[in-house]
Order: C-alpha cells, then sequence, then structure tokens
C-alpha cells in the first residue's frame, strides 16, 4: 500500500511540474515530446547519448531515406573503385559547424581519424577494422586529395561501408574544436555539428530544448523548438499527453501495445505504426551446460507459442517471429523450417536429450532442468513474455527463474557470457543483416558469447567476413544462407515476435512518420497545425 500510495504521488508531481513547464511552452511553433531519461553524452563518436539528440545535431556523409536507399548528405557524390578497396567522396562545399569552422575534407578526416584512434572501442564495425589495417602498415586510410575530396581506403573490399555511413553513429561529424586535446574518445567539450538544430538547454533529468539553426545550409525544419521532457513513469507520460502538457510520445520502449491501442481512436490525437523493422527475440547461450545440447535448444523454440504472445501480449501488433530476420531483409528470405509450437515434439527432443520427467521437473543424472533468463528491467514487455514462457515451459517440466536488472548491469552480463537466456533484439534495418551479424564475431552483446558452444563457430566467423568483403552478389547471399541456416539449425535463437515502432501524438503535430533505424525520431519531417 505504501508503495502504491508513493508512485501515485510520484505521478501527480511529475504531471503538476510538467504542466508548470507546459504552460512556458505552449508556443505554436514549438513541440514537447516525452523522453524516459536525460540526453546523456551527446558525443557522436561514442554510444551513451540518445540518438533522437544526436540525430538533431550531427550530419554525416551520407542520408538514408525512408525506404533505407543511400543518399547524399555532406557528400555530394561518391565512388567505389572497381576492386571495392577504395571510396572516393566530394563533400559539399557550403557548409559550416555551427561555432562557424568550415566542414571540408580537412575536418572530415579529422573526425575518421579520431574514431581510428579509438578503434578499440568501434571494434564492431568491420570498416574501421579494415581502414586500421591499412594504417598498420604505414599508409594513411582517410586522405584528403582536395578542400573538398576524402578518400577512404580499406584493405579488403567492405560492401556494407556507404549503408553504414548513413547511421547515426559513430561517423556523424563534429567541429574537432569540440575535441577534448586533439580526440573525441575522451569526451567533447561543446556539441557544434552541421544539423539543422543547436541544443539550447539541458537541465539534467528535467528536459532538454533544442532550436533550429537559422544557419542551416540545407531545407530550415518547420518546427522551430524541440523540446524534450524526461518521464521515466510509462503512466505519467500518458497522463501527460492527454493533458496537453506534451505532444509526442514515440518508440517501442515509450509505448506498450496497451498504450498504443487506448489512443488508437481517440478524439484530438493520433498514432501510427511502421512496417516490421526488427526481431524481439532470446538468444540461448550454448555454453551453458543445460543449453550446450542443441535438442535442447530445440525443445524450447517448440515449446513457444508465438501466436499467444503476439495475439494477447503484443495485442496483434507485432507478427509472430520463426526466424533471426524477416524475409525482407536484405539476403534473409531462405526458406527454412519454422519451429511451430509442438509440446509434444518438445517433449521427444527433451527425452532423446536424457531429460525425463520426474514428478513435475525434468531430470538428468539427479540433476534438474533449471534455466535463467534475464532481462532489461526497464522493459516491461519482456517481463510479461518471460513471465509467460515461465508458466508454459514449467508445464512440460523446465523450470525457469527471471531475473530482471538495471541496463548497464543487463549490457555488461551479455557481453560478459554470463548469462542462460536473455532478451535480445535485432538491431532492424538499416543494421540487418550486415551490422548485427558483423557484430558476432566479437564479444559486442551476448551473440559471441552464445555461440561459443557451437562447433561451426569458426566456420561461421569466416563466413561473416567472406560476406562482408564479398563484391558478387551471388556469393554474398551463399555465405549469409550457410551463416543464418546454421544458427536456425543450431536453434541460437529463439525469435518472438517482428517488432514495430509506433508513435501517439497530439493531432496538432502532422508528419509524424519514421525513419529506416528503429532508433531515430525524423523530427525534421515533422510540422505543427
Amino acid at each position: 500500500m505504501r508503495n502504491k500510495s508513493l508512485i501515485v504521488l510520484l505521478v501527480l508531481t511529475m504531471v503538476f511540474g510538467l504542466t508548470a513547464l507546459g504552460q512556458a511552452t505552449t508556443a505554436k511553433d514549438t513541440l514537447v515530446m516525452a523522453n524516459y531519461r536525460d540526453l546523456r553524452d551527446l558525443n557522436p563518436h561514442l554510444y551513451g547519448g540518445e540518438i533522437f539528440g544526436q540525430n538533431l545535431l550531427f550530419e554525416g556523409l551520407v542520408f538514408l531515406d525512408q525506404t533505407g536507399n543511400p543518399t547524399p548528405w555532406l557528400a555530394e557524390s561518391w565512388k567505389v573503385s572497381p576492386d571495392g578497396k577504395l571510396y572516393t567522396f566530394k563533400l559539399r562545399d557550403d557548409v559550416s559547424f555551427t561555432d562557424g569552422t568550415k566542414f571540408n575534407a580537412k575536418t572530415a578526416k579529422q573526425n575518421f581519424d579520431t574514431l581510428l584512434e579509438n578503434g578499440t572501442r568501434h571494434g564492431w564495425l568491420e570498416s574501421i577494422r579494415l581502414m586500421l589495417a591499412v594504417q598498420n602498415k604505414g599508409k594513411e586510410a582517410v586522405r584528403t586529395t582536395g578542400e573538398y575530396t576524402l578518400e577512404i581506403e580499406f584493405a579488403e573490399p567492405y560492401y556494407p561501408f556507404i549503408v553504414e555511413l548513413g547511421v547515426t553513429r559513430p561517423f556523424r561529424m563534429i567541429s574537432p574544436k569540440c575535441f577534448k586535446g586533439k580526440t573525441s574518445k575522451n569526451g567533447v567539450n561543446c556539441l557544434h555539428g552541421t544539423g539543422s538544430y543547436i541544443l539550447k538547454d539541458n537541465t539534467v533529468d528535467e528536459y532538454s530544448e533544442f532550436v533550429a539553426n537559422e544557419n542551416y545550409w540545407g531545407k530550415k525544419p518547420a518546427i522551430k523548438k524541440i523540446i524534450a521532457k524526461v518521464i521515466p513513469d510509462n503512466q505519467a507520460r500518458l497522463i501527460a499527453l492527454e493533458s496537453g502538457d506534451i505532444d509526442l510520445v514515440y518508440g517501442l520502449n515509450l509505448i506498450s501495445p496497451k498504450a498504443y491501442k487506448r489512443f488508437e481512436n481517440k478524439k484530438g490525437f493520433g498514432t501510427v505504426m511502421s512496417d516490421p523493422m526488427s526481431t524481439r527475440m532470446m538468444i540461448l547461450n550454448t555454453t551453458r551446460p543445460e543449453l550446450s545440447d542443441a535438442r535442447v535448444r530445440r525443445a524450447l523454440q517448440y515449446l513457444t507459442n508465438r501466436q499467444i504472445i503476439s495475439d494477447k501480449i503484443m495485442l496483434g501488433m507485432e507478427t509472430p517471429a520463426y526466424t533471426l530476420f524477416s524475409k525482407n531483409i536484405p539476403c534473409a528470405n531462405i526458406d527454412l523450417e519454422p519451429y511451430k509450437y509442438d509440446p509434444k515434439k518438445a517433449a521427444v527432443l527433451l527425452d532423446e536429450a536424457g531429460w525425463k520427467m520426474d514428478g513435475s521437473i525434468r531430470k538428468k543424472d539427479g540433476k534438474e532442468l533449471k534455466i535463467t533468463l534475464t532481462y532489461d528491467s526497464d522493459k516491461v514487455l519482456e517481463r510479461t513474455i518471460a513471465q509467460y514462457l515461465q508458466s508454459m515451459w514449467g508445464k512440460s517440466g523446465v523450470k525457469m527463474k527471471i531475473v530482471g536488472e538495471e541496463e548497464q548491469a543487463h549490457r555488461d552480463r551479455l557481453k560478459g557470457g554470463d548469462f542462460d537466456i536473455s532478451f535480445n533484439i535485432s538491431w532492424g534495418t538499416p543494421y540487418d543483416p550486415q551490422s548485427f551479424i558483423g557484430a558476432m564475431r566479437k564479444p559486442v552483446y551476448g551473440d559471441y558469447a552464445a555461440q561459443q558452444g557451437l562447433k561451426e563457430k569458426a566456420q561461421i566467423d569466416q563466413a561473416i567476413l567472406d560476406a562482408l568483403k564479398s563484391v558478387d552478389i551471388k556469393k554474398r547471399q551463399e555465405h549469409y544462407t550457410y551463416i543464418l541456416k546454421t544458427l536456425h539449425e543450431e536453434a541460437v535463437y529463439l525469435p518472438l515476435t517482428y517488432e514495430r515502432n509506433r508513435a501517439i501524438f497530439s493531432d496538432k503535430v502532422k508528419d509524424v512518420g519514421f525513419n529506416p533505424s528503429q532508433f531515430e525520431i525524423p523530427l525534421q519531417r515533422m510540422k505543427l497545425q
């Protein structure tokens, strides 16, 4: 009772506090949105800051349009050498950072150089490794060949590079004058990019204020001011939207299916949902004794009723997923036999693996079949799915312990391989398949550790490298087919649903849509009525 009262008090306190701020920011050219946490460090060369904020301030050489196609941005054009190793960019000559520093090949090179200097931090990017391989031979990988001409050389071909330049980090440009010393790896002293907005104010854990860059080189955004209020509580965000204190709530992590449905037909509000963008899944650690047998991993696939999760937990907003990537992802349209819900088939596999029913639980050599499922405690849906699976798997004799933990602790656990099963997501377009697959070779998240028990791990890693450097589309597809087929048959990943991004907003906000990446918010395209 006491905890409940505290929660209600907190919600009311936040709403009243927000109302005071909202009354001061009701101008027709101001959009007020909610975020669940502070901006944190917006250094575009690191990974700790809010991506929507980085996306407002910083731009890259290449822009990915709404369909994910690379188009010119700070680079007017580019060409790739026939061997796929040398990229030459013609840069715009009419762009300056917001501190007045001219954007040109020199400042672009300084940005790439500081990324290479921090190569270990960006080790998940194959492009960084291939640039460093050139550097290690005593040759500069990033070169200026004119005031607005930049060359980037790789040790081997790398086909995803242009798409990789279009994502928010780490390849966005910041004024080198912001570097601490001559590098950004230790942080930055300021946040001057070339983007369409400037960060005017950030009151930590309360709100941040972005204003349009009056000297922006491109088409100026319609919304002059954006205020992002920090509202960690799900219910408080919805109350703030209903009361008019905020105009927009955006993103998978901020809008539950139930919240979306609440606003779907509500007068005065709008809702939009994207096409499937990524895969909600679980990752199974093949090095754990209970999960080292592929028959056990396959049995868990058959014990998972994805249709129930789709219908009852996701309220029909996400379709069941039976493969690591949906077939609309490049190179992922291959035929794989789905693990449809079939408890009888699961029981046969568990029996064959030596895990026999003993009362209400399965045992092998006197040891109970017990598995721990870990998740990020900020993600309520994961807890709900975990509780459902705990109940369903338990009926088949598989005992599951559920552990929720703070986001960073959860990330550290995955990276260190200290888990049985954990929730995971593919990174979605435009990262899939190349970036998500490429990162499996390094201990970036849990994928590397989870695959260590596979006898095919070395072949998988080699196939990943071969796919990324292949300039022959047919051969590239063959490598991806081998990778995806092997991971599917080994049941390392347990796909659940294909995620769809979503937004709920006041009907005064127009043109709310989606970028190819689920982590971005296309605020520059929105308007106010």
